[in-house]
């Protein structure tokens, strides 16, 4: 896949098979559409196109952030997990446009002059039962259609039945994550939800019961992070190695507290040094709540518990 974030440098094709959208988290929901896309591509034995936005849509036209981000501003997917998963798609191109105020602007007439026919050169548009584009969300696929004879360009619909089919949407995603039901995210996923963030210096507490801690931090502030508590993960290092582990999300009540949350993971059977490198965690369950022990020895016999636990979720899994 060929991964392009200047429209400007895009190569006019003529012939692209296209399809668009904000693809957060390349759901189930999407996956249906990109399978389509390819169909229609391998058909016309034309390139398949997808064109997506960064950033996303809602953080550009939203009011300024509240603290806390509203549940529908956070994001399953990083930019670069966005890629990562539409290059899965095996789309021959990826067109990263800039999602700024002025290209919020641009009227449904524009957006596809401008975008789908003089950058791209769309000649078949692939698109949801519900896609709109354009300024204030104008655009249509019944305005597409009635103007396609006009655009040179072919237009398909997927039925709104054959998206419903799948019940999914990253909002409904975004819900199981905050009440901590990866299980129920994954499934609408198709794959388990992932976290990757640089593992940092925390109070090493973990260390002093015999379960140290990867520390991590996201470079992305509005990744959506599950609901706190304790969590069965599989845990991938910077050199690609895996390991079983269990992770802690939450603010630490049986050691004092902190103010503000923290994501750990503890790599069972592992004995190494992550600082300063990107760890990613791949949600396989949810263990329990966090809570306040009396005292870290009754901490570690929980720890211990929940270690025995993660390994038959994650060997089962």
């Amino acid at each position: 896949m060929q991964v392009i974030q200047d429209p400007a440098q895009f190569p006019h094709l003529g012939n692209a098979v296209v399809t668009s959208g904000t693809f957060d988290g390349v759901h189930v929901g999407h996956q249906k559409i990109l399978r389509r896309l390819l169909e229609v591509a391998r058909q016309d034995q034309a390139p398949a196109v997808v064109i997506t936005y960064w950033p996303h849509p809602r953080l550009v036209l939203a009011p300024p952030l509240a603290h806390p981000q509203p549940l529908d501003l956070h994001l399953l997917s990083t930019l670069d997990e966005r890629i990562a998963l539409l290059g899965k798609a095996e789309v021959d191109y990826l067109l990263v446009v800039p999602f700024t105020k002025e290209f919020a602007e641009l009227s449904s007439e524009e957006y596809i002059q401008r975008l789908l026919i003089q950058t791209v050169g769309t000649h078949k548009l692939v698109i949801g039962y519900d896609h709109r584009f354009g300024k204030n969300r104008e655009g249509s696929f019944e305005y597409l259609s009635q103007n396609a004879d006009r655009y040179g360009m072919e237009v398909e619909e997927i039925p709104r039945a054959d998206v419903d089919e799948v019940g999914v949407s990253s909002s409904r995603i975004r819900r199981a994550l905050e009440s901590g039901d990866v299980q129920t995210a994954n499934r609408y996923l198709g794959y388990p939800y992932t976290f990757t963030g640089t593992v940092v210096r925390g109070k090493q507490l973990g260390r002093t019961i015999g379960y140290p801690t990867a520390n991590m931090v996201s470079e992305e502030p509005l990744k959506q992070i599950p609901s706190r508590g304790v969590y069965a993960v599989m845990a991938t290092t910077a050199e690609g190695d895996t390991y079983q582990a269990m992770l802690n999300i939450g603010v630490r009540p049986t050691v004092g507290g902190d103010l503000s949350q923290t994501v750990e993971a503890h790599l069972l059977d592992f004995d190494g040094d992550l600082y300063d490198q990107p760890l990613t965690v791949q949600f396989v369950a949810r263990l329990r709540d966090e809570q306040k022990f009396d005292g870290l020895d009754a901490l570690k016999a929980q720890l211990a518990k929940d270690a025995d636990e993660a390994r038959r979720h994650l060997i089962s899994g």
